[in-house]
Parts: C-alpha cells; sequence; structure tokens
C-alpha cells in the first residue's frame, strides 16, 4: 500500500488489487446497482462485460483507496491501445460521498497509467451519470461529444420507445513519463 493520503482521512492509502481480492466486493456491488438503477436491469451486463484480467497489471490496474483498511473509492484502466488506458470502474463508496474521493483516485489513476507508459486516458460515462460527467470536466478532460446538447431520456409517460442512451466520451492526454519497472 501507498502512502497515506492525509485528505482522504484515518489511515487513507492506494492498494492496487486483483477483481478477485474481496475488498473489490462492494465496488462491484455499489456499481452494478448505480448502473441497474440508472439504466435498467440489461445495465447489469456492464460489470461482466470484460474478462477478468482486463484491469491486472502489466497493461491495466484495479486501485482501491482505503481508509482503515476499508474500501472508500476506487476504479481502473484496461489497455485501450497502445498508447491510451480506458478508465473504468470509478466508484467511491456510498457513505463516502461529497469528499474529494474520486478526484483522489481519478488522479492516482492517471498518475498510474503514465508510470506504466500511457500518453491519453480515453473514457465513457452515461448521461444519467451528471457527477461523473462534472468530475471529469472539471479534472481537464476534453468532451468527445457536445456539451450543450441535451442527454437522451427515457420517454414521458404515453409516449412510445425509449430513446437511445449512448456514452459520452471524454479523453485526456497525459504528461510523459518514463516507464516504471
Amino acid at each position: 500500500m501507498s502512502a497515506p493520503d492525509r485528505g482522504a482521512g484515518p489511515a487513507a492509502g492506494f492498494r492496487r488489487v486483483t477483481i478477485d481480492d474481496p475488498l473489490v466486493e462492494p465496488l462491484l456491488r455499489e456499481l452494478t446497482h448505480e448502473y441497474v438503477s440508472r439504466y435498467g436491469p440489461e445495465a447489469h451486463q456492464e460489470m461482466t462485460r470484460y474478462p477478468r484480467d482486463a484491469f491486472a497489471e502489466p497493461h491495466g490496474v484495479l486501485l482501491l483507496l482505503l481508509e482503515d483498511g476499508e474500501p472508500v473509492a476506487g476504479g481502473a484502466y484496461k489497455r485501450y491501445d497502445e498508447r491510451t488506458a480506458e478508465l473504468k470502474r470509478m466508484w467511491t463508496h456510498s457513505a463516502h460521498r461529497r469528499r474529494g474521493l474520486a478526484r483522489r483516485v481519478l488522479a492516482e489513476l492517471e498518475r498510474t497509467a503514465a508510470a506504466a507508459g500511457y500518453a491519453r486516458i480515453y473514457l465513457t460515462t452515461g448521461p444519467r451519470q451528471p457527477e461523473a460527467r462534472g468530475l471529469y470536466l472539471a479534472s481537464g478532460y476534453t468532451p468527445l461529444f457536445d456539451v450543450a446538447a441535451d442527454p437522451p431520456s427515457l420517454p414521458a409517460d404515453g409516449q412510445e420507445g425509449p430513446i437511445p442512451i449512448g456514452p459520452l466520451p471524454f479523453e485526456k492526454h497525459l504528461p510523459v513519463l518514463a516507464p516504471t519497472p
């Protein structure tokens, strides 16, 4: 585990984990609940879309921010292409939101990706996640969509069929660092 992150709370620090680590269970459970409650039952597929090793080193990483040994936030990246890491699974425990923890996780993922030799981060978020959209805009990510356009939504009562809900893509170029061994 890295040195404590004094701004996150008592005895806080980052830990690299695998998807099978028991500490990851709250992240997976809460993310699945969030996706399903915002996008419907088919959103459950997002959590099983990638192979279990997609977020494993050397091409990916899964980080948890721990306080007193318990996960309070986390996130991951996987290889998108040779120079690009794709950010996935950003999460803040429901009991610890509005403390800036996601911003800390995002900064650590950026640092880790740059140290691994990636020059760019690509990510998508959903239109029903305004807090994520705000985080990425505030953290210097470039939106690859029209930010002035109204996000799609489900039809109002009495209207026919759902309106398609597409991902909102972002990118950020990282400082060039030498890869760490």
